[in-house]
């Protein structure tokens, strides 16, 4: 309903806003589908604003919604397209249009995305897609284990490289479904046969490029647990490289296509025989440089005087040797000299004092008939037999008297006594 007014008797500017405000929020509630090319969402605050934009036509409006609304409708990111429950407001303090969404949806392929969103955030919480997790390639498998449609160009392909890298492979094929409601089974099925089998060494899971729908069954929950809790070393080569199914972070290796698996799990004959020669070679230098200085080396120390003549030092020592032999020998004599002089001294010494020569100046040793010195006149009797050392030998005496140091006779034998008067 118009209002009266006039350059005389205008209107307040904040009336005419309310009356906008009443008569637009008298619209009810709508549900639109737009896209998402921009998104202010403010930390700790509990409104955000989305900008949506139709898209058939260039139509574009600012909507608010609440921090509920925005956790209800899962990852939200610029360039998606979702369905809102939005409803049309005024702002009085700044008189513009803006409308309050009540409700958010991610639809069409943005809700596969958000789900699988949902899904990937899901399992990565769990630990599924943590680096600790994944196992090495081997160098050289015995048997490579590939997973893949039937008659598939992902098929060709990987076989095709790895017999081309490497004609001696031996390739173990499981075909399954690789599109469709039951294809993660199946594809479960071929990746159990060939984890338990006892010469498979590394396993490929190849399909060729499509949609985000087509490739769908590779981010089912059951398949990536699968990957994950195999023992056998998997390779996910799933579409082309913008491609990114869930089953790749699971996977311990990730090929952008499967030409690029192929290369991934075997290495290029012609390249290992190329650097196999390039090592012999290498070897070969490493050898004759080092003989060269070894040789080198031998040259030098044959060169030194001391092994074109070994004796020739030897000249040295023996001068040196013959002046010690030349004080040895003087010291040795000096030493003899002074010994010789000392015993001769002392040999004189006790020649001077030795018996022999007190018997050599006349005087004699007497020793009773037991052979014990006698040495004072009590150590005999008369008529006692006595031997006298002489000088030139002994005599045996018989004790005819004995007499005290003043000369008086103690005593005669009968017979000298008759003898004595007679004369």
């Amino acid at each position: 309903m118009a209002m009266d007014s006039s350059p005389e008797q205008p209107q307040p500017l904040g009336r005419v806003v309310q009356a906008v405000k009443g008569w637009v929020e008298r619209c009810g509630a709508v549900w639109v589908e737009a896209q998402v090319i921009e998104m202010r969402r403010r930390a700790g605050a509990s409104t955000h604003f989305l900008t949506l934009r139709d898209r058939m036509a260039e139509t574009s409006a600012t909507i608010t919604c609440s921090t509920q609304v925005l956790d209800a409708a899962g990852p939200l990111t610029e360039g998606m397209t979702v369905t809102a429950w939005i409803k049309p407001t005024v702002w009085s303090k700044s008189g513009s249009l803006t409308f309050e969404c009540r409700e958010i949806r991610v639809a069409g392929e943005g809700r596969l995305l958000a789900m699988l969103e949902t899904r990937k955030r899901m399992l990565q919480a769990e630990g599924l897609f943590d680096p600790v997790r994944k196992k090495r390639l081997p160098f050289l498998p015995r048997r490579i284990g590939l997973v893949t449609g039937a008659d598939s160009a992902a098929e060709r392909d990987v076989v095709t490289n790895v017999l081309g890298r490497w004609p001696g492979a031996q390739i173990e094929v499981r075909h399954a479904r690789v599109q469709g409601p039951d294809s993660a089974a199946e594809v479960m099925v071929a990746l159990a046969e060939l984890d338990a089998h006892p010469q498979v060494d590394v396993i490929i899971i190849a399909r060729g490029g499509g949609s985000l729908e087509d490739l769908l069954p590779f981010s089912d929950e059951g398949l990536v647990r699968a990957v994950a809790a195999a023992r056998t070393p998997i390779v996910s080569a799933i579409g082309h490289e913008p491609d990114t199914p869930i089953i790749d972070l699971a996977a311990d290796v990730r090929a952008s296509t499967p030409t690029d698996a192929a290369k991934r799990v075997v290495p290029d004959a012609a390249d290992e025989a190329r650097r196999v020669a390039q090592a012999k070679d290498r070897i070969r230098q490493a050898i004759v440089q080092r003989v060269r200085t070894e040789q080198h080396q031998l040259d030098q120390l044959r060169s030194r005087p001391v092994l074109q003549n070994p004796t020739g030092s030897f000249e040295a020592h023996y001068d040196r040797l013959e002046l010690a032999r030349g004080r040895l020998s003087r010291a040795i004599n000096q030493v003899l000299s002074g010994q010789s002089t000392s015993v001769a001294h002392d040999l004189a010494r006790i020649r001077a004092m030795s018996p022999k020569a007190t018997l050599e100046r006349g005087y004699s040793i007497l020793v009773d008939g037991e052979g014990r010195s006698v040495s004072s006149i009590f150590d005999v009797d008369l008529d006692d037999d006595v031997l006298a050392y002489v000088a030139d030998g002994q005599l045996t005496l018989g004790v005819r008297g004995i007499a005290d140091g003043s000369g008086e006779q103690m005593g005669l034998a009968d017979e000298e006594f008759n003898d004595e008067t007679d004369e």
